[in-house]
């Protein structure tokens, strides 16, 4: 009623009212003239008073009507302001001056779980208290309360977030009214928060991608080209702080011979609002020195179209560039000495023979050959070996200045003479070298004195391509080291001969080999009464041109060629096999080249033959020098073991010729040690060599090793040998390598001939 008559109160439409009042008035006086006109006598004062009154009730009448009219409209707001109010997105609650809830909607109900517990006149308070009670307040109501009264107090618009136990994030914004009350408005965020949530993950997410690329990404305004962002790898790339970069530009950072260049790229990025690529090019960086890179630039568009970033993405290729040159180096370097290798050296001779002869010049050429070098890494070791190569090949480069030298082999060396008179100049050359090596080398204080032997080539006469050239330098290197070590020998016709002569061999073992051309001889092993225990197997050849080629010929070349692992391998599946075709279960003892400890796996080869050949490990016995131990001591002895594991025996073959016997002995546990057959040559003549025989015996004896003595010819030096307690004995007096039909009673066979007659003793 009061909103009402505020609203009347506030009507301002007076001439309605004025025209109701007429209209009253003058029906009143129709009336009453109608009244008078049926003969009613009335006075003329009652007749105003009735005019007047008839006025008055058309005045109300309008006025009651104007009522009508506003409170059909007030109740017209009223359904609006309330379809309004229950369908905004947010909850919404007024207070008034006193802190009591006048005005909510249904939203706020819902978004809080009141319902009817809501009521018009409640406190604050009261309010808060009815959330806490639902579960829709996890704050402290008195201090919720209390800090929005505060922020009330001042005027301020007080803001919350609450996150409830369900999860929903409530934002509430307070809003004071001038009556002293205020408006809040309570909207659920929590799909908006989740979103940014959201957002803010995807965005961490691409920084780190961003910041853990690989290649440098650098982004830059594209109106100002200043530097906006880099990330770690293009802090890494510049070698400064990014913070001396973000919001410079190129020509603050770089310098000035390169932001041109960088600068004309950028633009025209910019301007053709296309991806561009900078190929291989250098980039003087503050604090990494110099960068060989390429760059892709790309232009990031506004919504008008126009470049807004400018990222460029670049790739370093600095190291690849240096990699590729260390690659292209080191295969045309030794990686050792660093001098040229073969196949530069092959490259070198190519072309000097090309110059050379177009020009009528002529050259000489050196093969170069360390003498005693296997000595000095046999006994000192590899690391002492190489250092030796190196001091070697700093002597040969620092004597040969003008010419081309290569390391071509392991301690072999090769240099290419200039052109000049020849062989005056190769001579000359030759013996400069000889004189560099006349002084001691000392390294890890071990001083040594090593010499070269050398052969020369000259061109043309000694071969006017290089393969001839080479062959020719190499024949006469042969020859030298063959007839006097650390001399000079020129190539000779006969030479390319010998040479010759000597691949031809090479082929007719190859083939002998394949073609099992070979045959095994056995020579017998006795105890001291004579009594056969075993053979040793040994390898000849007879070749259908030269006869019977001496093994300490063959067996050298075999180990040259690469041939000494089949040939091994044949020796050693064909006296298996012999062996374990003998009635009597006598041992066979086979030779192993060092050779054939360097390549391949040896223990699972014998493992093989003695599968398929079917002979007892206990019977076969692995004669060894100390030549397999030298080297790689390691892998050597742990092949050994392996040997040993499988119940195969070994020994020590030619005992005492070598430089660290006692601590091969220490290393590993040989069955057997074989005295070397100089000694036994020289009893009756050298008492050094009597006096050496006694210590090995006495060594072995205590090591609990039997003795074996090779060689023994003669009676007296049985003699001599039983009486120091030698266990066994091979020779000329026991039996001569023979075929093994020869042996075929004392295996156990019916003879195929009349045996031979041993010499037996008691």
């Amino acid at each position: 009623m009061i909103q009402t008559l505020s609203y009347l109160a506030k009507f301002r439409d007076w001439r309605l009212l004025i025209a109701a009042g007429v209209a009253g008035f003058c029906l009143t006086l129709a009336v009453l003239e109608a009244a008078v006109a049926a003969s009613v006598s009335l006075g003329g004062a009652p007749i105003l008073a009735i005019a007047l009154a008839g006025a008055l009730v058309g005045i109300f009448l309008a006025f009651a009507w104007a009522a009508l009219r506003v409170i059909r409209k007030l109740n017209e707001q009223n359904v609006r302001r309330d379809f309004a109010l229950n369908n905004m997105a947010q909850g919404l609650c007024m207070f008034d001056g006193q802190h009591r809830l006048v005005v909510w909607n249904k939203n706020y109900e819902t978004l809080y779980g009141l319902g009817p517990t809501i009521r018009r006149g409640c406190s604050i308070g009261e309010l808060l208290a009815a959330r806490h009670a639902a579960g829709t307040l996890p704050l402290d109501p008195k201090r919720y309360e209390a800090n929005l009264r505060a922020a009330l107090d001042h005027g301020d618009i007080f803001t919350v977030e609450v996150e409830m136990a369900d999860g929903r994030i409530v934002a509430v914004v307070n809003r004071p009214t001038s009556e002293g009350g205020w408006v809040a408005t309570h909207e659920d965020i929590t799909e908006r928060k989740r979103a940014e949530r959201e957002l803010d993950n995807t965005r961490a997410f691409l920084d780190m991608i961003v910041e853990n690329v690989p290649s440098p990404i650098i982004v830059k305004d594209a109106a100002n080209l200043k530097y906006l962002l880099v990330n770690r790898a293009a802090e890494d790339y510049f070698g400064i702080d990014r913070a001396k970069i973000i919001g410079k530009d190129s020509a603050d950072i770089l310098p000035k011979a390169i932001v041109d260049a960088i600068i004309v790229e950028d633009r025209k990025t910019v301007e053709t609002g296309e991806i561009t690529y900078q190929g291989e090019h250098g980039v003087v960086t503050p604090g990494n020195g110099k960068r060989i890179v390429t760059a892709t630039r790309l232009p990031v568009k506004d919504t008008d179209g126009k470049p807004k970033y400018l990222i460029t993405v670049v790739h370093d290729i600095t190291e690849r560039k240096r990699s590729e040159q260390r690659i292209a180096h080191l295969a045309h370097h030794d990686s050792l000495t660093d001098l040229p290798n073969r196949a530069t050296f092959n490259e070198c001779i190519g072309a000097t023979i090309e110059l050379a002869g177009a020009a009528g010049d002529s050259f000489g050429l050196l093969c170069i050959d360390l003498d005693r070098f296997k000595a000095v890494n046999d006994v000192f070791g590899h690391p002492v070996g190489d250092a030796l190569l190196l001091e070697a090949a700093r002597r040969i480069e620092q004597t040969c200045q003008g010419a081309f030298v290569a390391r071509v082999g392991g301690d072999e060396f090769a240099v290419v003479t200039p052109t000049a008179q020849q062989p005056q100049a190769a001579a000359a050359l030759a013996e400069r070298l000889q004189a560099a090596f006349e002084t001691d080398i000392t390294i890890d204080s071990h001083q040594m004195r090593v010499g070269i032997t050398i052969g020369v080539a000259i061109f043309p006469q000694d071969g006017a391509d290089a393969t001839t050239l080479v062959a020719n330098a190499d024949a006469a290197l042969f020859r030298a080291k063959s007839e006097a070590r650390g001399s000079i020998r020129f190539f000779e016709i006969a030479m390319d001969q010998q040479l010759r002569e000597k691949r031809v061999l090479q082929q007719d073992l190859r083939k002998a080999i394949e073609q099992n051309e070979l045959a095994l001889h056995y020579m017998p092993q006795a105890n001291m009464d004579g009594k056969i225990t075993g053979f040793e197997a040994l390898a000849r050849w007879h070749h259908p041109r030269h006869g019977l080629v001496p093994p300490d010929v063959f067996i050298p070349l075999a180990e040259e060629s690469g041939l000494i692992g089949a040939l091994g391998e044949w020796v050693l599946r064909t006296a298996c096999r012999e062996a374990a075709s003998w009635p009597k279960p006598l041992h066979i003892a086979v030779n192993l080249s060092p050779v054939q400890f360097q390549h391949g796996d040896l223990p699972t080869l014998v493992h093989q033959v003695l599968l398929e050949t079917g002979l007892s490990p206990a019977r076969l016995e692995l004669e060894i020098t100390e030549g397999v131990l030298i080297g790689d001591f390691t892998r050597a002895v742990a092949m050994l073991r392996r040997l040993k594991h499988m119940g195969v025996r070994v020994a020590m073959d030619d005992f005492g010729t070598g430089y660290s016997s006692l601590s091969y002995l220490q290393s590993f546990p040989f069955d057997k040690i074989k005295i070397d057959r100089a000694f036994v040559a020289n009893l009756s003549h050298s008492q050094q060599s009597a006096t050496i025989i006694r210590a090995v015996i006495a060594l072995s004896r205590g090591l609990n090793m039997p003795v074996v003595a090779e060689d023994v010819e003669t009676e007296a030096q049985r003699a001599f040998l039983a009486a120091e307690g030698c266990d066994a004995i091979q020779g000329f007096l026991v039996g001569r390598p023979m075929p093994i039909e020869d042996y075929a009673k004392l295996v156990g066979r019916k003879p195929a001939r009349p045996a031979i007659t041993l010499v037996a003793r008691a």
